[in-house]
């Protein structure tokens, strides 16, 4: 019964906990509207959750820090997820043009899906490394979670840094 108690305990949890975290998108957001580089872009993964583990009470524990990461990691994502889907459009649009003109060459579109599907089994391999390097313990949570994050925004970066057909 002890074991059934832990349990619903860790399923309440993330629910009563996203209700007090103190998260805003919005570090992330003025530190890229002032990134004039590529690499200073980089330099905005992380400020977001950052300051919501500053600003959330118990931000410093496995639970809050792990929530942290996890919103902005979702921020990075839905950046990633539009930014994909307009190089794929161009991509498609630039192999239709080729096609036209009767062009043998490496299709952009197909290229693009075999990087990205290959991309995410490195991003997830990367990141389960970097949670067995905890051993286990309860810093691995929050070590995969800055991991996604991490990746997932360079990837987003990287995708609607890429100019296809402009």
């Amino acid at each position: 019964m002890r074991a059934v108690g832990a349990i619903l305990l860790m399923l309440a949890a993330p629910a009563v906990w996203a209700q007090s975290l103190a998260y805003s998108d919005m570090a992330t957001l003025t530190c890229l509207s002032t990134a004039n580089r590529p690499s200073a872009a980089r330099d905005c993964i992380g400020a977001s959750a950052n300051a919501c583990m500053s600003a959330t009470p118990d931000g410093g524990t496995t639970v809050g820090m792990g929530g942290c990461l996890d919103r902005e990691l979702a921020f990075w994502d839905g950046m990633l997820n539009r930014n994909y889907q307009a190089l794929r459009d161009r991509a498609k649009r630039t192999d239709a043009e080729m096609r036209d003109l009767g062009a043998s060459v490496t299709w952009l579109d197909r290229s693009l899906l075999d990087m990205q599907r290959a991309w995410i089994v490195w991003r997830d391999a990367t990141c389960d490394f970097e949670r067995a390097q905890w051993g286990g313990g309860t810093g691995g949570g929050p070590a995969t979670y800055a991991c996604l994050m991490r990746l997932t925004g360079e990837q987003a970066l990287y995708l609607g840094n890429t100019r296809i057909g402009e």
